[in-house]
């Protein structure tokens, strides 16, 4: 599996060595490259620093360090790491955590295997991915945390000038479209609106996704 002609890199990190295994075998007879596997948090975060995956692949329920710990270490604006939470559980305190940690989507192991490709291929575009009913309460988190007042402190930092494209991103990015439906809507390519949404991270100073999008939403850009 190829984004630009290039082989999708990509770690499984799960702490059970046979489903560890079996996930990379499916993920390397699709067509990706699957450069590291861990077993635990300590040595996912050496290791997908050490191989710079596109896209990891990520349990939550880790020994020493959980996922969502191993996510918040890794996951930054200039880390360019997707996360694909893959869990057991489909608790909404647990998908909500994971995705405030920076995960770029949440799948359930009951998924399919050819469910799970192709969740790997959209994360790697910048696609948020979800189990089916997980989607919608994620962006109603969104909107809850918007609605929550926000610290003045907030408006000094992030006043930056965004630029025309820049906003018209943002704004997609805030009424919950993917990467990849925004880049045809705006008739570009998808690694330019990744590009854009890297920029207008660094310029506000946030972290992800969420951030992000609870920041739009604020400014009414969600209308």
């Amino acid at each position: 599996m190829t984004t630009d002609a290039q082989p999708v890199r990509v770690m499984v990190v799960d702490d059970h060595p046979m489903w560890r295994e079996a996930v990379a075998r499916d993920l390397a007879e699709a067509g990706f490259e699957v450069v590291a596997t861990a077993g635990d948090g300590e040595q996912a975060i050496r290791r997908a620093r050490a191989t710079s995956p596109d896209v990891l692949v990520l349990d939550l329920n880790l020994p020493g360090r959980p996922g969502v710990e191993v996510c918040r270490e890794l996951v930054g604006p200039q880390s360019g790491l997707r996360v694909l939470v893959l869990s057991a559980s489909g608790e909404h305190s647990d998908v909500l955590e994971a995705v405030k940690s920076g995960a770029t989507g949440y799948l359930v192991k009951s998924a399919g295997p050819q469910e799970l490709l192709d969740a790997v291929r959209r994360t790697a575009l910048g696609d948020p991915v979800f189990t089916p009913g997980l989607a919608g309460l994620v962006l109603g988190e969104y909107r809850r945390l918007a609605a929550d007042p926000a610290p003045a402190a907030d408006d000094g930092p992030r006043a930056p000038k965004l630029t025309e494209r820049e906003t018209e991103v943002l704004r997609l990015v805030a009424k919950g479209l993917g990467y990849k439906q925004i880049a045809e809507r705006l008739v570009i390519s998808h690694r330019t609106v990744q590009n854009h949404v890297q920029n207008t991270l660094g310029k506000l100073q946030l972290h992800n996704r969420v951030e992000l999008v609870r920041y739009a939403i604020e400014r009414g850009l969600d209308d």
